[in-house]
């Protein structure tokens, strides 16, 4: 069982309890959700339910729960965990192939940053290197590409410095096209095959 399916097999086990408990009408509100799930994961962590690959996956859903409370979204959290790991990715929603292409860029040890107005352009810009394999994105841009959906409404622009070949392919391969104009400058659209 790869690290992956391992993942996967956590967030399932926790969607099965909190449907389970869901349908048995213990749960009534987000915040309940919440806490049943922070005990959930607080139980799993002490009794040691799965194995020690995914102990680092518990604690930061455990550490979620207990910061933010409902603001957390465990259910929303394990339901990505759940369809990263085991989901056709190509029937995913174009928010949530970025957001894959993303994570497994940061995986690979690509720097990845949402900029402010102010860091992304003008005299106050953050300085990038093509030293560093880096993909930067504006939150603002970011915010505005998307309807509640997560489709692709408007172009997303990204800023890919360091091997860009690798970042392009990454992200054609989670059904993204990215061009550029030869500069570090990326215009980003979901590709036709998206699900």
């Amino acid at each position: 069982m790869t690290q992956t399916d391992k993942a996967g097999h956590l967030a399932w086990c926790a969607l099965v309890a909190l449907g389970m408990a869901r349908l048995d009408g213990t749960l009534t509100s987000p915040a309940q959700e919440n806490l049943f799930l922070t005990r959930w994961l607080a139980t799993a962590l002490k009794q040691r339910r799965f194995p020690r690959d995914v102990t680092c996956d518990i604690e930061w859903l455990l550490k979620q729960g207990r910061l933010h409370g409902v603001r957390a979204k465990l259910p929303g959290k394990l339901d990505y965990l759940w369809r990263s790991c085991t989901g056709d990715l190509t029937e995913q929603n174009d928010l949530f192939r970025l957001t894959y292409a993303l994570e497994t860029a940061k995986e690979m040890q690509w720097q990845y940053r949402l900029l402010s107005d102010r860091e992304w352009a003008g005299r106050y810009a953050l300085p990038l290197s093509d030293a560093v394999n880096g993909v930067y994105l504006s939150r603002t841009n970011l915010d505005a590409a998307f309807d509640d959906d997560g489709r692709q409404v408007s172009p997303l622009l990204a800023r890919i410095t360091g091997r860009s070949e690798g970042m392009v392919t990454l992200l054609s391969s989670c059904g993204w096209q990215a061009e550029t104009d030869g500069e570090a400058l990326y215009r980003l659209t979901a590709g036709q095959e998206k699900g």
